[in-house]
């Protein structure tokens, strides 16, 4: 999940050698002026899942409705959904303009061997 320019957030499922399963939170942040990431990992082990979302959901809840009722939470996920919106656009923009070019393959007629 990007989150921003600098920051992302990796869900990943892991197998143990003993057949069980575990999740890794791993959080990479784009160092300020070096190259190279800095990264951060939570392991979530399955006898804690069910605690650590309940955990997750109280204190989410308890800043959205006690410390910050006012802030609009939704303004990141429109702006993100704008952005990809974008993306995709131009993307077909710049396919169009390939294929109606002629730099693009249209038929079994248009591939040269």
């Amino acid at each position: 999940m990007r989150a921003g320019k600098r920051r992302t957030y990796f869900f990943d499922v892991r197998k143990t050698k003993g057949d069980d399963y575990y999740l890794t939170l791993t959080e990479s942040t784009r160092k300020f002026n070096e190259e190279g990431y800095e990264r951060h990992k939570l392991f979530l082990y399955k006898e804690d899942f069910n605690r650590f979302i309940d955990n997750l959901q109280d204190v989410i809840d308890h800043v959205k409705t006690e410390l910050m009722p006012d802030y609009d939470y939704d303004e990141y996920t429109r702006r993100h959904e704008e952005y990809e919106a974008q993306q995709q656009q131009e993307q077909e923009e710049s396919f169009s303009k390939v294929k109606e070019s002629g730099n693009g393959i249209d038929s079994e007629e248009d591939m040269t061997w």
